[in-house]
Formats: structure tokens, sequence, C-alpha cells
């Protein structure tokens, strides 16, 4: 099993601390931050690398704006995963907007023909060996357009976007 991807949309200043670090350390330190961020929160879960892959036709790598919607930003907890017990990345707000406009602009028509499960197997995508051919639709193109509105909301309210990992 593998790893599962959140994202939560947050201020870029929380509570007058600026510091993506100690923002992180603060939202994620606190066991029950899934329920009080509800309202800014979405979940990609385990689809997140296969997701990354149809972005960008790269497991892990890509230009931006594209590759800041999933593997893009800075890890926040090089040596504090232990602490926090979970990998946390952060995406600027000044990146946030451009990755949005991207996914505006970008129908999953036009990124679907991405979609190979036995490529992403060789590629090396995390659980693309249990992908079928229904998931393009019942899984990515939902997860797809919800990206797209998580995104546009966090643009327009000038949020940073911090990517979970555990």
């Amino acid at each position: 099993m593998g790893l599962a991807m959140s994202y939560l949309r947050v201020p870029p200043v929380l509570e007058g601390e600026p510091d993506p670090g100690r923002i992180a350390r603060h939202v994620f330190g606190d066991a029950n931050w899934r329920r009080r961020g509800a309202g800014a929160l979405f979940e990609l879960g385990r689809a997140w690398q296969a997701m990354h892959y149809l972005v960008t036709g790269d497991p892990w790598e890509g230009r931006q704006p594209e590759a800041d919607v999933v593997c893009g930003g800075r890890l926040l907890t090089e040596d504090g995963a232990d602490e926090l017990g979970m990998d946390v990345i952060y995406l600027a707000p000044e990146r946030v907007k451009p990755a949005a406009d991207h996914l505006a602009a970008t129908p999953f028509a036009e990124i679907a023909g991405r979609y190979d499960p036995a490529a992403m197997v060789h590629a090396g995508v995390q659980d693309a060996g249990r992908l079928d051919s229904a998931a393009r639709e019942r899984v990515f193109q939902p997860a797809y357009a919800g990206l797209g509105e998580f995104f546009r909301l966090a643009a327009t309210e000038g949020q940073a976007v911090y990517k979970v990992m555990a």
C-alpha cells in the first residue's frame, strides 16, 4: 500500500506567522487537522502519482506550472517528517495561481490520452498495477475536476497550498 496525498489551503500568514515551516508544524502537529481544515481540504489519496503522470507525462518531474499541481513545491519536512509523521510540501501563493490557471485552461480530455496503466507501471507510478480501464473516468476525471476547483479557490483567496504525504 502506497502513500496518500492530501491538500490543504492555508492563508500565507497564519495567526501572525509567515514562516511556512512553522505554519506546517502548527497546523499538522494537531492530530485533528483534517477535521479542523475540512472546508479547505482536498483528498487525492493514493492516486497522487498517477495524477502527476497524467498532468505532466512523467512520474516525478515536469515543467511549472503543471508539475506544481501534484509534486511541485518546497519540501518542509526533510528533517521533520518524524516529528509530524508525514511529509509536507509547501506551494507558495505566487505558484498556486499559475497552477490554477493551467488546470482551468487544460480540459481533462487533453491529458486523458496519457492514461495507460501498462506504461504507468513501466514508468514506476505507484499503484499503477491496480488500475483498470474504467479508472480514467471513475477516479481521475472527478479528481482532476476537484483539483481544478481546489486550486481555483486557493488562487482566488491568495492562499498557499500545503500537500501532505502520509
